[in-house]
């Protein structure tokens, strides 16, 4: 639990902000084994308390039936996406990689009904000067402005441009003047950005860079998602910045082909981030560990999730190096994967030549270091 207080408060508005909505339909299209009393139950007292609600949705609807080509894809059902408005979301964020996974005309029929169940949305639209819009909501007296943005490096394959529609791109000098011209007219701003490498549990340098250039910039928090695992939060002027928020929904996503990305332990563990704001400050700030055991999303109560908080939060406290992160890198893309393909389960599919290579790419690995 991270906790920053001051005594300026007045009225407190309640921001209540999770991570990655991944509202990914079943193989044929079925709601993957969610229960009737819906995914948010176990977390409805935490998300009614909010006087505003905020999450990634990454996930779109079905269009004309044209899709990217590249899989994995996370396409929902108006049912599934009707439950975001019904938990007490009253605004998502659109700028990720998979928005458009069925093209404009699914991206379409999700900004329509999120019109619709009236859950406000930003971050893509159908030209750049759309996409990257604030939307504006008043609570309590106060006026915040969310801004969302994708990295280049995210994997989204549609960015906005003027003509063409996509997610609004991750442009830290747009996005500065953005902030500061936004500071005369709201209380707040609030930037969601999609970024970082997917399950490494620190930020790269140059995202801690960027996230304290928007703070100097004017904005009041940097509430960032994508990597699917829980990321630090540290302050900069008393204003938070969480790397990323994890995984709040994380079901599983079915490929073409039958297979599917089966969520594990780390990467169903999220955060319900709580602050409170005054029209002058953030005044308060809190984390609360989640975890999605494939039909309801609940507190946790393991204890496991408090010790990942702790365990991000302090490798942010502790300074991100490149040195640390060139070995965050070796870790996440080489020796994660390798050490996976030894396990016995996996060892008995393969062939004895197979079985060498594995060993000798870890060793090279080894003297890397």
């Amino acid at each position: 639990m991270a906790d920053k207080s001051s005594s300026d408060e007045a009225r407190p508005l309640r921001l209540v902000a999770v991570g990655d909505l991944l509202l990914a339909a079943g193989p044929r299209g079925g709601t993957c084994d969610r229960g009737p009393a819906g995914i948010f139950a176990g977390v409805a007292d935490v998300l009614g308390a909010g006087d505003v609600v905020l999450g990634n949705l990454e996930c779109t609807l079905p269009g004309s039936g044209a899709t990217v080509e590249t899989e994995p894809r996370v396409i929902s059902t108006p049912q599934l996406v009707r439950q975001i408005a019904a938990a007490g979301f009253t605004v998502v964020s659109l700028a990720n990689n998979h928005m458009f996974d069925c093209l404009a005309d699914g991206f379409d029929r999700l900004r329509d009904l999120l019109d619709e169940i009236g859950v406000a949305h930003f971050g893509a639209g159908d030209d750049l000067d759309q996409a990257a819009a604030p939307v504006i909501i008043e609570a309590k007296g106060i006026r915040l402005a969310f801004l969302g943005v994708a990295d280049h490096r995210s994997g989204t394959p549609f960015f906005a441009a003027p003509g063409r529609w996509g997610v609004a791109p991750l442009d830290l000098d747009r996005l500065a003047s953005q902030i500061q011209e936004l500071r005369d007219e709201v209380d707040h701003v609030i930037v969601s950005p999609h970024w970082g490498e997917e399950r490494f549990l620190i930020p790269s340098p140059e995202q801690v860079d960027q996230a304290r250039r928007l703070i100097d910039a004017g904005a009041s928090m940097v509430l960032g998602h994508h990597p699917h695992v829980l990321q630090g939060l540290e302050f900069r002027n008393g204003r938070p910045i969480i790397y990323s928020l994890g995984n709040f929904v994380a079901t599983d996503v079915s490929y073409t082909g039958g297979d599917a990305i089966r969520w594990n332990r780390t990467e169903r563990t999220g955060c319900i981030l709580t602050a409170s704001l005054s029209p002058r400050s953030v005044t308060e700030v809190r984390q609360s560990a989640t975890y999605d055991d494939g039909v309801t999303v609940r507190p946790d109560a393991s204890g496991f999730g408090r010790r990942r908080i702790a365990k991000v939060n302090r490798a942010v406290r502790d300074g991100v190096t490149l040195a640390r992160y060139r070995r965050e890198h070796r870790w996440v893309k080489t020796l994660k994967p390798i050490l996976a393909h030894l396990r016995w389960s996996q060892l008995k599919r393969f062939r004895l030549g197979q079985v060498k290579k594995a060993f000798g790419l870890l060793l090279g690995s080894r003297r890397a270091r």
